[in-house]
């Protein structure tokens, strides 16, 4: 029996998940069982009556920071979720001054077979002797989702999991559904049109409406060149690199 793809959250929130992705795509393979998702409540292994969680930066400055020892025991027991000496999960901090998430990241993390253990920061971030620790025993990795900063890990880690998930096999119904999608070949997608063949005086492009395929995907081709060329030049240069190295 194939396990199902287990993602494990830490978090003060775990009432948050799994949100929106109890619905639609992420919805259907969660009933489906091609992935599960537990949670583990940081503020359970608070050592007070007031079930205290952070405490002042040294050095000074505003705001809090996750204490060590909390963290580390939540993480400590994620571990349990996990018996099979085979079940490896990636372990994630998600915070601004990680990598970027990319397809390409979440398609690296859709394949760790065992999943993935996510551990959603608040105030100002965690302790870094915590995430050094896990750094260097289990290979934990930070990862963003953008150049700005949120409440907290979680709504991040939802981008994260649905980024995931959808490329999880026999989740998507066409099995190559994903692989026209941006990023993919370091291209934006191409324009998409349906009926009614006119709308607001605007009609669809008459190549789409000839039949011939091998038309229609050169239309498509040039399309998302076109798209990518004008609103990420960044992309285009990655696409234009990759060419010519495969030329």
């Amino acid at each position: 029996m194939i396990k199902p793809w287990h993602a494990t959250l830490l978090t003060l929130f775990p009432e948050m998940f799994p949100g929106p992705l109890g619905h639609s795509i992420a919805g259907k393979a969660l009933e489906k069982k091609q992935w599960k998702i537990d949670t583990i409540n940081i503020r359970d292994f608070a050592k007070d009556r007031h079930h205290t969680v952070d405490d002042t930066p040294y050095g000074g400055g505003t705001g809090l920071v996750m204490i060590a020892d909390i963290v580390h025991e939540a993480l400590k027991t994620s571990e349990n979720l996990y018996p099979d000496p085979e079940d490896k999960p990636q372990y994630i901090y998600m915070t601004p001054r990680g990598k970027p998430l990319t397809h390409t990241l979440a398609r690296q993390l859709s394949t760790n077979k065992t999943g993935v253990v996510i551990l959603c920061g608040r105030y100002e971030g965690v302790d870094d002797r915590v995430i050094e620790h896990w750094r260097e025993e289990k290979g934990l990795i930070e990862i963003s989702i953008g150049d700005y900063v949120l409440s907290g890990g979680e709504m991040a880690a939802l981008v994260l999991l649905d980024a995931c998930v959808r490329l999880l096999p026999g989740v998507l119904i066409k099995e190559d559904a994903t692989t026209s999608e941006s990023f993919e070949t370091n291209l934006l997608e191409f324009s998409q049109y349906t009926k009614p063949r006119v709308w607001n005086n605007k009609t669809v492009p008459e190549i789409l409406l000839s039949g011939d395929h091998g038309k229609i995907e050169k239309w498509r081709q040039n399309c998302a060149k076109e798209i990518t060329k004008n609103r990420r030049p960044d992309l285009w240069e990655k696409y234009i690199n990759s060419t010519e190295k495969n030329s």
